[in-house]
């Protein structure tokens, strides 16, 4: 029986997710989350033989979730179930170490064939990932995956885009409100932007966030 994590911040999905899963007598629940930072910990607390990963959670997105992951628990099979599926995120999904990618449009019996396949040491992709994955190994060296900025960079911009303030960000990392505003100044630096709004939706356009219009 497999031991499973799942990590998905919208409530009626990853309950309707952890229902079917109790029922399978394949599979053992074993943790749930719908945050991204608790989501480490959980993994590295319960030490799952698979992970069930969205994308897109707050506080931390599904891509650090992995590279945070990569080392510690190196044999974890990751499926990634998401609503997102442009090509800069299912390559840095891949290159994180994803074994498979099912888009939440392609519904739960292929989400089933997915996690059936990464679970057994496979990769599997959905129907819409698949159609994207000669275009994302085509153009492999010219994304704009910001590969030059330090985890704690890529963290610090996902908060900053979704609108805490620098006390808050500080207060959930456990760092000073003057390290933030030294990270936020070397992320514009780099980045040649020079307001928060500029941030956002650079973080939108890499991935790191998703429109506040999408469901």
């Amino acid at each position: 029986m497999k031991r499973i994590v799942l990590i998905e911040d919208q409530t009626a999905i990853r309950e309707m997710l952890a229902e079917i899963l109790r029922l399978d007598n394949h599979y053992q629940l074993v943790g749930e989350t719908g945050d991204g930072q608790a989501a480490v910990q959980l993994c590295l607390d319960a030490k799952p033989d698979v992970i069930v990963l969205d994308a897109k959670l707050p506080g931390l997105n599904g891509v650090d979730i992995l590279r945070r992951l990569g080392k510690r628990l190196p044999h974890v099979r990751v499926l990634i179930f998401s609503g997102h599926e442009n090509p800069v995120l299912v390559r840095e999904m891949i290159e994180a170490g994803a074994h498979g990618f099912v888009e939440k449009t392609a519904g739960l019996v292929e989400l089933r064939k997915g996690l059936d396949t990464v679970a057994a040491g496979g990769t599997y992709f959905g129907p819409a990932v698949a159609a994207l994955l000669r275009s994302v190994v085509a153009n492999r060296g010219a994304s704009n995956t910001p590969d030059f900025l330090t985890d704690r960079e890529r963290e610090i911009l996902q908060l900053i885009a979704e609108s805490h303030s620098t006390k808050e960000i500080a207060s959930k990392l456990g760092i000073s409100m003057k390290t933030v505003d030294n990270h936020r100044t070397n992320l514009m630096g780099k980045l040649n932007l020079h307001d928060v709004a500029s941030l956002t939706r650079y973080a939108l356009e890499i991935g790191l966030i998703e429109s506040k219009g999408n469901p």
